[in-house]
């Protein structure tokens, strides 16, 4: 049984103290794989350094994270854009809208995600999709985009059906994470009648640590937490889950 975090940001200070410890706990808990997202430029070192360091197991995304797009943002984009032909990367990620936390940079945000939009179509990569109370704005930049070419995986999805089967018909994957793990969420209901091929599995470490570690620090080992959760909602084996997920997401990145 073997499983992939889609998206985890092990690289981040909150593992500085224990980093080779975490990534061996995960190897430990069937997690072969990691993927790793780019936030912005300071993130780029210490996401290389890691994958440098774990070369056949985690594997770098670059992309702007939305909120990390300010007025600046064109000059970071072109600073950012030439490393998409020094190494290889799995993904164009993460990008996306976030009118969560702030919406003074919104047209920005649209603009930049539009921009990396052609860089996934030019090199060829799926783009990894940060939606925090923006999907219907997304969804309006990918039809905007209108390229058949464009697809990838909407991170974190805690949608309804109806936006999954949205998500699904323009060419995308659900990631699923700790979200799931949340008696009061909804999500596991909302997800009931989607195909498994559609899903993909996710801690976004060190956030949305699933249950029962709420509150703590989130890890990639806890990505199996995540499985049994969609195991039971789904009626299947969590061999069926790690199975499926992890076929999925070697498609999806080219892994």
């Amino acid at each position: 049984m073997q499983f992939i975090d889609t998206h985890t940001h092990i690289y981040s200070e909150e593992f500085d103290s224990d980093r080779e410890e975490i990534v061996n706990k995960a190897f430990d808990n069937s997690v072969y794989r990691m993927l790793l997202p780019n936030i912005d430029e300071k993130s780029i070192e210490p996401m290389h350094n890691l994958c440098n360091a774990f070369p056949n197991s985690i594997f770098p995304m670059m992309g702007l994270h939305p909120t990390s797009v300010g007025e600046d943002y064109q000059e970071v984009l072109a600073r950012i854009k030439p490393l998409l032909d020094k190494r290889k990367y799995i993904a164009i990620g993460e990008i996306g809208i976030d009118l969560y936390w702030d919406k003074t940079f919104a047209d920005q945000q649209k603009e930049a995600l539009l921009q990396q939009f052609q860089w996934a179509v030019d090199y060829k990569l799926p783009v990894v999709i940060h939606s925090r109370d923006s999907l219907k704005e997304i969804i309006a930049c990918i039809d905007e985009f209108n390229n058949p070419k464009l697809h990838g995986v909407f991170h974190c999805f805690t949608g309804t059906e109806d936006d999954a089967m949205s998500i699904i018909s323009r060419g995308f994957l659900l990631g699923l994470g700790g979200v799931l793990t949340f008696k009061n969420s909804g999500l596991r209901e909302q997800i009931k009648n989607i195909d498994m091929q559609y899903f993909i599995l996710e801690t976004d470490s060190p956030y949305l640590t699933p249950t029962p570690h709420r509150g703590k620090r989130n890890e990639s080992s806890y990505i199996t937490l995540i499985a049994q959760v969609l195991a039971h909602t789904k009626g299947i084996s969590i061999e069926e889950v790690a199975n499926i997920t992890t076929n999925n997401a070697n498609q999806l990145f080219n892994l």
